[in-house]
């Protein structure tokens, strides 16, 4: 890590980027080649977390993110506490606060936090006064996966300053769109944010990434293409004519992908509907770093666990 980086205050939290420099992202998407190194061993284990307790707290269904956060944890030899909100006292009516007051009795040292309402993560950080990720509020925001994005890229490329991202489907439910644009951008990258125009809500323009209802115009020298699931659970009637015309305009596909830039990636955040927003043969093609994208996940949140905890008072 760099002396300036060394210099700047440490976050407490990842809940989104403010308060984040470039210099400490990068010196996270650093860590995690290390910690690359460490999956890669026979037995993929250390001790930089042992002694501590980590709670994934999700109040919304998971797979990667969950499974990869504990394995992250695991990994570094953390204990692990996972609470899911449908066993809970909340179907008795309890309160997140005291939810979170409970948990923290039981001496839990950090949280990781999923929920459907956009702000709950600053609650639990404020309830808890513990170091707390943000796994995903609403549609506000999900840093851990905008980091593991940018990773994945700069494993492609060695650097995001210039590259041109193109994120296309549902933006405007998207909390992986928000923080992609706002870190990537950050990082010296170019974001595209596409998509219908009932689903492209104008004020996302002010995180620095260009807005277009034009996916041609969107992938054209793309040097990586994401592919946004169709969040239908979160959706009032309105927002789409058609699926066929959603995906005659909007899927990501090897038709399309012929006007990004030679050996552009294709990533999507998960999970996919496969043939509707990216078409099958694209998802599971020799351009897909899909899969790439999840294993580079549990690399990534070890990281920043590691960042967050280890060296705290």
């Amino acid at each position: 890590m760099s002396a300036q980086v060394v210099a700047e205050p440490r976050p407490r939290h990842l809940l989104d980027f403010q308060g984040w420099s470039e210099g400490r992202l990068n010196a996270i998407l650093d860590n995690a080649d290390t910690m690359l190194q460490v999956l890669d061993r026979p037995v993929k284990k250390v001790p930089a977390l042992q002694g501590l307790t980590v709670c994934t707290a999700f109040f919304e269904n998971s797979t990667r993110t969950r499974i990869s956060f504990e394995l992250a944890a695991r990994r570094m030899s953390a204990d692990v506490v996972s609470f899911a909100a449908g066993s809970s006292s909340l179907s008795k009516g309890e309160s997140l606060r005291d939810t979170i007051e409970t948990l923290t009795s039981y001496k839990v040292d950090a949280y990781v936090v999923r929920h459907p309402a956009s702000g709950a993560a600053h609650q639990v950080a404020r309830f808890s006064g513990k170091p707390t990720i943000n796994a995903g509020d609403g549609r506000r925001a999900h840093p851990t996966q905008a980091l593991l994005d940018a990773y994945t890229i700069r494993q492609e490329y060695g650097d995001l300053k210039g590259r041109r991202v193109a994120i296309i489907g549902d933006v405007r439910h998207s909390r992986v769109a928000r923080s992609n644009a706002e870190l990537l951008t950050r990082l010296g990258a170019e974001v595209v944010l596409c998509g219908p125009a009932t689903l492209l809500p104008r004020e996302l323009a002010s995180l620095g990434a260009t807005l277009t209802t034009d996916a041609q115009q969107a992938v054209k020298g793309a040097h990586a293409v994401m592919a946004l699931r169709l969040q239908t659970e979160r959706m009032d009637a309105g927002y789409l004519g058609s699926l066929q015309e959603y995906i005659r305009d909007y899927q990501v596909n090897e038709r399309l992908m012929e006007r990004a830039e030679t050996g552009a990636i294709v990533l999507h955040p998960g999970p996919m509907n496969r043939d509707l927003e990216i078409s099958a043969d694209t998802a599971d093609g020799p351009r897909s770093r899909v899969l790439k994208q999840v294993e580079n996940g549990q690399a990534v949140r070890m990281s920043v666990l590691y960042h967050l905890l280890v060296g705290r008072g």
